[in-house]
């Protein structure tokens, strides 16, 4: 099988190089950050061994379908990997979990097993963290640029309700992640309440 290390280069490659420039947010930085976000939460969630490199895979291949385009990129990045994987040592049962777990991070999240539910809170694991407002702003302006219109207080409404709706799914992120994503909440609320 090609070595974890192969697979990564490869992805994060295409992603340095095939990312059109206002994808801001969607970038290899963004991916390399959930893998390591998937790592840590699969360590305290007790998932290890080849369960732990499919979580790794699909972490890498979440949001490769933006290579394809910004629409239902889920689906896309699943093709992509399927058929980079499918001359892989990886069994096409084990394809279709990372698919799954592609799928898993699209909004809103329905994540169904507890390996799907690792990466999708690895993909939004930042609203519950001290980096909410600079990840935030990368977003805002990777979204400003598909909307001319947004402005700073429409962000905000979209972030409150964003944060009000989302839930964690992995117990360790509910602990550990969901007391600063309520923090983060209030500070958006006090920020929109200025604006009046």
């Amino acid at each position: 099988m090609q070595a974890f290390k192969e697979i990564y280069d490869i992805v994060i490659n295409a992603l340095a190089t095939g990312v059109p420039a206002q994808f801001t947010y969607h970038d290899a930085a963004h991916t390399k950050y959930v893998l390591e976000q998937a790592e840590v939460i699969a360590k305290h969630e007790n998932v290890t061994g080849r369960e732990l490199l499919l979580v790794k895979i699909a972490a890498l291949y979440h949001d490769i379908g933006f290579l394809k385009g910004r629409e239902d990129h889920e689906s896309l990045g699943c093709k992509i990997a399927g058929d980079d994987l499918q001359d892989s040592l990886l069994t096409k049962d084990e394809i279709l979990k990372v698919c799954a777990m592609i799928k898993a991070t699209q909004i809103p999240q329905q994540p169904k097993t507890h390996l799907e539910k690792i990466v999708a809170d690895a993909d939004l694991e930042y609203l519950g963290t001290k980096n909410f407002k600079r990840f935030g702003d990368k977003l805002y302006k990777e979204l400003l640029y598909f909307d001319p219109e947004l402005n700073p207080r429409k962000w905000d409404e979209i972030q409150m309700d964003f944060l009000t709706s989302h839930t964690y799914h992995t117990s360790y992120c509910k602990k550990f992640k969901e007391p600063v994503k309520q923090q983060n909440l209030e500070m958006v609320k006090e920020r929109l309440l200025a604006y009046k």
